[in-house]
């Protein structure tokens, strides 16, 4: 994830919690990290609360919300504001400071407020599509797995090409070590020719409990073979299929699917059987880089775009990821905002597509998500992006940019400004402790564990500190 560039005060101020229940009377604390003290303790200074969406007061008095307060400054040399936050979005608190020889310094703090079907869903960052050296990334999956933890990602889904195992292998590789890192399973799904034609448009399983790639023998099987434990999660998965026996059924599942005269039967049929065999599977199909250039073309037609949004054949719409050239991101998101207004809607996520996770690739951290669950749980993220709790984040360029419906962009841009640098600082030693677990000496393995299991549950603090529900 980008370095966000967080609200000046964030530097010299906590402000907690950061996200409150609309409607309900809260208590705002702000403490200063020392520095010079403009709010000498029982100072009285006028704090000034506006609510952003209602517009300004003077110019749109029907819809505004102002509120001045008289705070008084505590032995900390902060203060408490006690009020009721009536409406759902951002409140700036304007206060200005004063130190004991005069000199006077404008502060403006940020709070957001929440309705009840917010209340007790928290932000959660993540990456659904991304390669290891298993298929054609750069770094293997426990070095990814870390080093996606130390740039702020509180869960990844390694979503390698024609593989689901290098998902399990970082999961178990990580399974004894205490993190809050979810490590959901994944895989891109690419299957064989069917008499000689191939269905090339890539599909991504995320967090399905089975493997679709290994539901035939293709890559995969052949690989590691047919066991359960490298193609699932759970013991009731389906049988692989031969080569054979997938190309009679997906042939004849072609001849009973219609389509129009510019889609291809044989590649609806196939993509349709797939995101089937995901939702199946307990996983969220995610269509991604609908807009891809390959070559000297789209990787998917307009016509097979239409065709799949028109008929809800996915879970989730990947309208960011990793390319940085404009046809892709660009075309994605307008799609996007067309098809709403066609009447079509579905979940959006952003995602690297990354390959290599070093800073120095471009590529490695352009694109993301954030979901807005209950908790950071495999499950629990699979409905609330079904539930349209995401947005997919862009930080190819300096300043940010979200895609998704309006109500958690706006929520999400308050996040990025307010709480997730303080976030990412946190994530930034816990992922360097799990690469050392996993590469260090035995002494410096047993130092990072030990360490960890010190740290553990930093987050669900930081979220019950932030988010006062």
């Amino acid at each position: 994830m980008a370095d966000f560039v967080r609200r000046s005060e964030l530097w010299t101020y906590d402000v907690f919690p950061k996200v409150i229940k609309a409607g309900k009377e809260s208590t705002v604390h702000i403490r200063p990290f020392g520095g010079r003290n403009f709010f000498p303790a029982g100072s009285v200074r006028e704090a000034v609360v506006t609510w952003l969406n209602g517009g300004d007061i003077e110019d749109a008095p029907a819809s505004a919300f102002r509120k001045e307060i008289d705070v008084t400054a505590n032995s900390e040399n902060g203060f408490d504001i006690k009020m009721l936050f009536p409406y759902e979005g951002e409140y700036r608190i304007r206060v200005e400071g004063e130190t004991s020889d005069g000199d006077k310094k404008r502060f403006t703090f940020c709070v957001y407020a929440v309705s009840d079907d917010l209340v007790g869903v928290y932000p959660f960052m993540g990456d659904l599509h991304m390669h290891t050296n298993f298929s054609d990334g750069a770094h293997d999956p426990e070095n990814v797995a870390a080093t996606y933890r130390s740039r702020g990602y509180d869960f990844l889904a390694i979503t390698d090409h024609h593989r689901y195992y290098p998902s399990l292998r970082a999961i178990e590789a990580f399974k004894n070590i205490p993190t809050e890192f979810n490590l959901v399973p994944g895989e891109e799904v690419h299957l064989p020719s069917i008499n000689g034609f191939k269905v090339d448009p890539h599909t991504i399983n995320f967090g399905g409990e089975y493997s679709i790639n290994a539901l035939v023998e293709d890559v995969a099987v052949e690989e590691v073979g047919k066991d359960k434990k490298v193609r699932a999660i759970r013991d009731d998965c389906p049988d692989v299929m031969t080569r054979k026996e997938f190309a009679a059924k997906m042939t004849a599942l072609a001849k009973e699917i219609k389509v129009p005269d510019n889609v291809d039967a044989m590649t609806a049929a196939v993509l349709k059987w797939i995101y089937d065999e995901i939702r199946k599977a307990g996983g969220l199909g995610i269509f991604p880089h609908p807009t891809w250039i390959t070559g000297e073309a789209f990787h998917v037609s307009d016509a097979l775009n239409d065709w799949l949004v028109e008929n809800k054949i996915f879970d989730a719409f990947e309208v960011l990821g990793g390319e940085v050239y404009f046809e892709q991101n660009g075309y994605q998101t307008v799609r996007y905002y067309e098809d709403r207004a066609r009447g079509y809607r579905y979940p959006v996520v952003g995602s690297t597509d990354s390959h290599s996770c070093t800073p120095e690739n471009r590529g490695a951290y352009v694109c993301s998500t954030i979901v807005f669950s209950p908790e950071n749980e495999r499950k629990a993220l699979i409905e609330s992006i079904k539930s349209f709790r995401s947005v997919a984040v862009d930080t190819i360029s300096k300043e940010f940019r979200l895609v998704g419906e309006m109500r958690y962009v706006r929520y999400g841009c308050f996040l990025l400004k307010n709480y997730f640098p303080i976030h990412d600082d946190a994530c930034f030693e816990e992922g360097r402790l799990m690469k050392q677990a996993i590469y260090g000496t035995e002494d410096e393995k047993q130092a990072a564990v030990n360490t960890l299991s010190v740290m553990n549950g930093r987050m669900k603090k930081m979220l019950e500190k932030y988010f006062a529900f």
